[in-house]
């Protein structure tokens, strides 16, 4: 069976396109961390919507596990094969191209394998913006955006991925086509069938091409660091900065003392912005349609404001692009200076704006108690309630050791995230690695019809079997 079915996916993609070998089959069994390799019974490599769809026929027939799989940037095993074998791996990565840029209609259609940064680039080129910003942005594909509904640092004012989504292309687990390419704003014909898809984790179908939406370029944006007393003190700057710019603040970014510190101490060529430490930092940008003095304007309107009223203790504001750049580096540091220090257990977490304060100041309480001396690396993007939420070693503690308490960790922050009224999964999905976690935190009656779904499009069971459910 698996010799006539191998050879059912040569005929449909070609020989050099069915990948069979360990040492070929390699860089696609490995998740993103190298924590985890899996075994697949092949890597298929189809280069068109059309033969997608004949190999997830050929999969349905012969009842062979199908694990969709775009850059392979996740960080929740949910785009890599179990350890049994059975399963086919398939990479979208050669459906790659841009097929439409629409600069009326403000929307691009493009093919699921397209990596992020290449679309960025080509709306920059047609005039235009797709906001959509990630650290893995040179790596990850925008079917794996759209699978896991990735946030980034510009949700606070454009979304996440599934709020920049108009129409979908995927093939379902029977290997037909849905061809919902439509770039309409408006359309109430039934259900909304393009959010099924969206955030499923490659369990209902592969998504093969996408609408998405474009925005106008900003004709200026600026960026600040301030420095604060407290989380409470960030949380009220935010509302602050909302009142003053509007829709112009376009990314709210929170970082911990140790954070900044754990990049200094690593990345020392990055700049030191203030002469003292200072317990909290926020990252503002502010984009403005009008000039770049506007947008300087209403940061600097904002942060007087604030140092007024005692919210803010110093800031620093970016005169040039360079310095906005140099600013935003020591966030995106941060998951890269964890990195060199150690292994660490990580949350991706999100909570009601308006408790974030509470659950920081509650949750490091529970990890101090039961964890004297770990650290908390807290950051993320405060204003739309994300935060990563990572717990490293204490001072002289193995970092293997110390991961061995992972399972306790995990339960003082996700029954803090719980009690909270919070998401154990913020950005990057449940995959494998937190679908048992789903079904502690999930509402029973959710969980009845995610099944039923997936039971109602997926019978067979082989869409990315073992992932969210």
């Amino acid at each position: 069976m698996t010799d006539a079915f191998l050879a059912r996916c040569r005929a449909v993609c070609g020989a050099s396109r069915v990948l069979t070998g360990a040492a070929e089959m390699a860089p696609f069994l490995t998740d993103w961390r190298g924590r985890f390799t899996g075994r697949a019974r092949a890597v298929l490599l189809p280069g068109s919507r059309d033969e997608v769809a004949q190999l997830v026929q050929a999969c349905a027939e012969h009842r062979v596990p199908i694990v969709p799989q775009g850059g392979r940037t996740g960080l929740v095993l949910g785009s890599v094969p179990d350890a049994s074998g059975e399963a086919v791996v398939i990479s979208l990565r050669r459906l790659d191209q841009i097929l439409d840029i629409d600069t009326v209609n403000r929307t691009m259609t493009v093919q699921a394998g397209c990596i992020l940064q290449q679309i960025q680039d080509a709306a920059q080129e047609a005039g235009l913006l797709f906001p959509l910003s990630l650290a893995a942005e040179g790596s990850c594909t925008i079917g794996g955006n759209l699978s896991t509904n990735a946030g980034g640092t510009a949700v606070l004012r454009y979304g996440n991925t599934r709020d920049l989504c108009l129409g979908l292309e995927v093939v379902t687990p029977q290997g037909r086509i849905w061809d919902g390419l439509r770039g309409l704003r408006k359309d109430n014909t039934g259900y909304a069938l393009r959010d099924l898809f969206v955030g499923a984790e490659g369990t209902l179908g592969i998504v093969t091409a996408a609408v998405l939406k474009l925005y106008p370029q900003p004709k200026a944006s600026t960026t600040a660091l301030v420095a604060m007393a407290s989380p409470e003190r960030a949380l009220a700057l935010l509302s602050l900065m909302q009142d003053v710019c509007g829709p112009s603040l376009t990314a709210y970014e929170l970082m911990s003392d140790f954070c900044l510190r754990l990049v200094g101490a690593h990345f020392p060529h990055l700049p030191r912005p203030f002469v003292h430490n200072h317990a909290q930092y926020a990252l503002l940008e502010v984009s403005s349609s009008e000039s770049e003095a506007h947008a300087v304007g209403l940061l600097e309107s904002g942060i007087e404001t604030a140092l007024e009223q005692g919210l803010a203790d110093d800031a620093v504001v970016a005169m040039s692009g360079a310095q906005s750049g140099s600013l935003w580096q020591l966030r995106e540091h941060i998951p890269l200076a964890q990195a060199v220090a150690g292994k660490n257990i990580k949350h991706d977490v999100s909570l009601p704006i308006s408790r974030i304060a509470e659950f920081i100041a509650s949750t490091d309480r529970q990890l101090a108690a039961s964890f004297p001396g770990c650290q908390v690396v807290c950051f993320g993007h405060l204003g739309d309630g994300n935060l990563h939420y990572n717990v490293a070693p204490m001072e002289g503690v193995a970092h293997e050791a110390f991961l061995s308490n992972q399972d306790a960790i995990n339960r003082i922050v996700h029954d803090s995230v719980a009690a909270f009224d919070g998401s154990i999964s913020a950005e990057h999905g449940i995959g494998a690695l937190k679908r048992e976690e789903l079904v502690r935190y999930k509402d029973a009656v959710e969980l009845d019809m995610m099944r039923a779904i997936k039971a109602a499009l997926d019978p067979l069971g082989i869409m990315n079997p073992g992932k969210i459910l």
